[in-house]
């Protein structure tokens, strides 16, 4: 069901191509939760600043991708048996396309944090791509929802927690992660086939021998950056932080890091990367990329020991770096030194990454909260807003407007007075 609230002439003016309409990823079109639109609204509730609002069939917290008017989101209906395709016009909130990509005859237990649908598409012209961990991957046209491949030979299995990580294109590759307790590697597909190019399996396989197999697996999602001309995909799993080259999977450099479940997706900025290593006692660490084989003792720039998230990854603005924690603290630090600023309570539990908006960074809770916070080093609330049933996924943006999932529905927020204009 969709409810119109208003109906204005910005309908007739969003894109067909993707441009600033596009947020291709998790994340966005950077992969680190910032956007370059200026006019996003500030506050809004079930009544305020709601362009439409469209119910969304089963459940997942994949977040939304966004190119021109199609946007698209997984989901699963049947208890986690299909695995589906949903697509939503992004100007009106219509339905267009609820596809099954996957029957599942026996599945994993999941979470009660997580859904069968977590991993989050994505998008570029003309093609969409899935991935539902270890049940697999699969590519659509993007305009009619043709299958034009899928594939189904990715083992590895999520320990009981279900799928999370979420794939990235770089060039022709479709990078994929997955790590489950017993076969835990990084792949990458042929985006126009589906077939393998290279697989790589985790380098730190004996150090893990012995533990117990739920401190094996990890849900992450890689970020490909360049270092002194150099291409690094920057991958993280179980206890280990890797470089790799993208175009071959040849493992470059890594260290070991406290972590496993690891979720956060890295930031890069100032020559450093931040990050969230993991569950159980999460840090937040900034490390040097580059070099060659063990860096462990070289790299680590800086960390910090407390508040540090385990699953919402980091936010940089300008010349600080901000960490929501799941328990709602929000923490902002030098990007360079890691001297913490403040660290203060914003109340609720966190699952979504916070979002960038110029001076502004946007913090949504699993309850439906989001608080919006001044960058700087002195903490200061812009507006608080209730809307929905909660906020698992990341948010999305397309031109001045969010795009947020909710549990249950998938919302287009923005200024009725930009949008009349």
């Amino acid at each position: 069901m969709i409810r119109r609230l208003w109906f204005p002439l910005w309908t007739l003016a969003v894109s067909v191509v993707g441009g600033a309409d596009a947020w291709p990823q998790f994340r966005g079109p950077n992969g680190d939760g910032s956007t370059a639109a200026k006019h996003l609204p500030v506050s809004w509730s079930e009544t305020n600043n709601v362009a439409w609002q469209t119910d969304l069939p089963g459940t997942g917290w994949s977040s939304p991708v966004i190119w021109g008017n199609r946007t698209w989101l997984a989901t699963a209906t049947e208890a986690g048996h299909s695995l589906r395709a949903v697509c939503v016009a992004t100007d009106s909130g219509r339905l267009r396309h609820d596809l099954e990509l996957f029957q599942v005859a026996t599945i994993e237990p999941i979470h009660q944090l997580n859904s069968h649908a977590s991993p989050t598409p994505v998008i570029e012209a003309g093609r969409v791509y899935f991935f539902f961990g270890r049940y697999g991957a699969a590519c659509l046209d993007s305009e009619s929802g043709a299958v034009i491949w899928k594939n189904t030979e990715l083992p590895h299995d999520h320990g009981q927690n279900g799928p999370g990580s979420s794939p990235i294109l770089h060039g022709d590759r479709l990078i994929l992660t997955c790590d489950g307790t017993v076969e835990r590697y990084v792949t990458a597909l042929d985006k126009r086939t589906g077939k393998r190019l290279w697989t790589t399996p985790r380098s730190n396989g004996p150090q893990l021998e012995g533990k117990a197999l739920d401190l094996k697996k990890a849900y992450h999602t890689p970020e490909v950056i360049r270092v002194n001309g150099r291409e690094e995909l920057i991958s993280m799993g179980a206890f280990r932080l890797s470089g790799f080259d993208p175009a071959t999977g040849r493992e470059l450099w890594w260290l070991e890091i406290p972590g496993f479940s690891n979720v956060t997706r890295p930031v890069y900025g100032h020559g450093l990367i931040y990050l969230a290593t993991g569950f159980m006692k999460p840090e937040f660490w900034a490390i040097r990329p580059g070099g060659s084989g063990d860096v462990t003792q070289t790299h680590v720039a800086w960390k910090v020991t407390r508040q540090a998230p385990q699953k919402p990854s980091a936010a940089l603005v300008g010349d600080e770096v901000y960490m929501v924690s799941d328990n709602g603290i929000l923490t902002c630090m030098d990007a360079r030194s890691g001297t913490i600023h403040y660290s203060e309570r914003l109340g609720g539990e966190f699952s979504a990454s916070p979002l960038v908006a110029g001076q502004r960074i946007y913090c949504f809770d699993q309850a439906g909260n989001t608080s919006v916070i001044a960058a700087g080093k002195q903490f200061r609330v812009v507006a608080k807003n209730a809307l929905g049933d909660g906020f698992m996924a990341s948010p999305a943006v397309t031109g001045d407007s969010l795009l947020l999932r909710s549990k249950t529905k998938l919302y287009r927020v923005e200024n009725q007075s930009a949008a009349a204009r």
